[in-house]
Formats: structure tokens, sequence, C-alpha cells
């Protein structure tokens, strides 16, 4: 399949990758440029493949301008082990964590806390179904908490924070898998961050984890050794075979996102496709936006129609026009267009175009 026949993936992940990406790693794929392998058949002990991963290290440091004391790994499990690993290595016994609770996956996150150590769950706005993100006022922070855990962006609301709640002098930790890299980010914010790669970073497989040093203390030997950040820390990601096409895919749209300007380049893309999405949401009532306004997500923009068999019928016709995947998450229904960095405009123009006539014939 070429470009040309590419239909518009609005999946929410495994999710849309770059063109040039694909077709780069498309001709390539038999044997790499001067090594006569496929990424694949290479040894992950191999100076090939370490250059590989080191220089997508040094690239996702560039692009975030990562400090100095912190550690980029490139681990497995996705963001849903994360959830175990964050409290096995951080909440030590004796001490608590906070949790902010925005959306499905924080849920989730918190449900796996409560089962290594004490939490305390702040700042929820599943009363209101997670429409929004809480007001800073809505957050009660426990004194000397060991960490506090957010969700920047969540999936299946389509809400997004987009300014860091304050937690003083304890490390904010960040499950960034749906928003990362969308825009600027200023990692200094933070303890730790995470992302399962399958949104914006590459394929499904890998986990990014960006650590500040002074955390991986808290890391204890008597951990399972792959669940101890310190463990891969010190082997630099290799301490077992990593998914090496994985960590090559990243890489490569690391470039990808290099020559586009960088998180500022992508930043002002995103935000262009968002407004024009939501602008049509807005115009006249046909469709109803699910989340308030000042919590949209960049990234996964969800809408109601008037009734569900009308959403039925739009699932249906924006299939056969080549839009795929705009159904909603099955807990809550509804559509759900994400438009991840790699998602192009012309994409968003054409399911704008089809609202527009699915609106003419039906409203």
């Amino acid at each position: 399949m070429t470009t040309a026949t590419r239909i518009y993936n609005f999946s929410a992940g495994p999710a849309v990758l770059p063109a040039p990406v694909l077709e780069e790693a498309q001709r390539h794929l038999v044997a790499l440029p001067g090594v006569g392998m496929s990424v694949m058949e290479i040894s992950h002990r191999s100076k090939v493949f370490e250059d590989l991963l080191n220089e997508a290290v040094a690239d996702i440091r560039a692009l975030a301008k990562i400090p100095s004391n912190y550690k980029v790994l490139m681990l497995q499990g996705g963001a849903s082990l994360q959830f175990s690993m964050v409290p096995m290595n951080l909440l030590a016994a004796g001490t608590v964590a906070d949790y902010i609770d925005t959306g499905s996956w924080a849920d989730k996150a918190i449900k796996e806390a409560k089962k290594i150590g004490t939490v305390n769950v702040t700042g929820s706005t599943k009363a209101d179904n997670y429409n929004r993100i809480p007001a800073a006022s809505e957050i009660s922070l426990t004194p000397g908490a060991a960490y506090v855990h957010m969700t920047g962006n969540n999936t299946i609301e389509g809400t997004q924070w987009h300014s860091l709640p304050d937690v003083g002098g304890v490390p904010l930790v960040n499950d960034t898998s749906s928003e990362m890299f969308c825009r600027p980010l200023d990692v200094a914010r933070f303890g730790l961050i995470y992302a399962g790669a399958q949104k914006n970073l590459g394929p499904s497989g890998i986990t990014l984890v960006i650590v500040r040093e002074d955390l991986l203390a808290r890391s204890k030997d008597s951990l399972p050794t792959m669940l101890n950040y310190k463990v891969h820390a010190e082997n630099g990601s290799l301490y077992n075979t990593p998914n090496t096409f994985g960590v090559y895919i990243l890489g490569l749209t690391m470039k990808w996102l290099k020559s586009l300007g960088g998180l500022e380049g992508i930043g002002i893309v995103n935000e262009r496709k968002a407004a024009r999405l939501y602008a049509e949401i807005d115009r006249t009532g046909f469709y109803r936006g699910t989340a308030q306004k000042e919590s949209r997500s960049l990234m996964n923009v969800t809408f109601r129609l008037g009734s569900e068999d009308l959403e039925k019928q739009f699932v249906k016709e924006s299939t056969a026009a080549g839009l795929d995947g705009l159904k909603g998450h099955r807990a809550v229904g509804g559509m759900r267009a994400s438009i991840y960095n790699a998602f192009p405009e012309e994409g968003v123009d054409a399911l704008v175009e089809f609202m527009r006539e699915f609106e003419r014939k039906r409203g």
C-alpha cells in the first residue's frame, strides 16, 4: 500500500505514524544501509543497535530540552505497567501518594497504586463524568507526599491539562501517553514522566520513561529486577532485549519531529488542527462537544450527535468515506477523533467537510 491509498486513521492507538517514517522503514526493512541485515535481526548488544538507541535518546533529549540530571529509559509493558512500577519504586512504606483523578486511565492508575501502598485521591472530576480538569481549589494535597500523580491527557474523555498543578517541592509524576511531545514540555517541572509510545512516539511495545536521577535512590534492591528503574538506568535500557524495531521506528519519528521545527513547531500544527475541528463542532449545535471548553484536548476530540442511531449512521458513513476509527470508546460512546502529531491536516479538513455534509443531509 502506498501513501496515496492510505485512509485517514483517527484511531486512539495504536495510532497513525508519519508517512515518511513508514516509507523509510519500508525501504530499509530487509537490510539497513551498510549493515546487510534487518533491524529486527541485529543483536541488541551490537554497536549498530546501541548507536540507534543512543541516537534516539539524544534526539529525545534535544527535542524536550531534558536537563542532564534526568535519565531517559525505553522500557516495555506499556503505560499500564507503569501504573505499578511508579508506586513500587517511589512509594515507600509509611508514605502517601497523591493521585489526581481526571479520567478512566487515571482511575486505573489509582487502582493499581492502591495494591502497592497508601493512596490519597484528590481533585476527582468523576462526578462530572470526567468532562473537565479540576480547578486548583479542588485539589487538596497531602503534606510531604511521596509524589503527586497526574494524567496529562485523558484519551477517552477528551480532556487535557493546559497548566500544571502546583505541587510545591513534591515530585510530580505525569502519564503523558496520549500527549507526549504534542507541544513544548518543561521536563524540570516533573520528577517522572512516562508514556506508551503508540500515540505520538512510535509503535506499540515501547514505554518512554524520563526520571530525575535523585528519585532512582528510592528503587529498592528487593524489587523484581525488571521492575526496578535503577537497574534499567544503570544498564541504559539494555538489561534485557528491548523492542529493537520499536526503538528504530521511534528514532525515525524523533527525526521527523525535529524536521518540523521540534515541539514548538508541532505544537503550532496541533493547535491549528484542534481549533479547526472544535470550530466545526461548535458551529451550529448539531454536534456537541463532551469536554468543557477550557479542558478540551488537542489530541482526542470527543463529541456527540443528537441520538445513538444518528451516531451509528455517522460511524458507518464516515468509515465508508475513508475516515476510520471515529467511534468513541465503548465506555462513553459518541465520537472521538484522535488527531495525534502524525495525523495530517488534510485529514482534519476531510472530516470537517464530511461533518458539514452529514449535517446538511440529516440536520
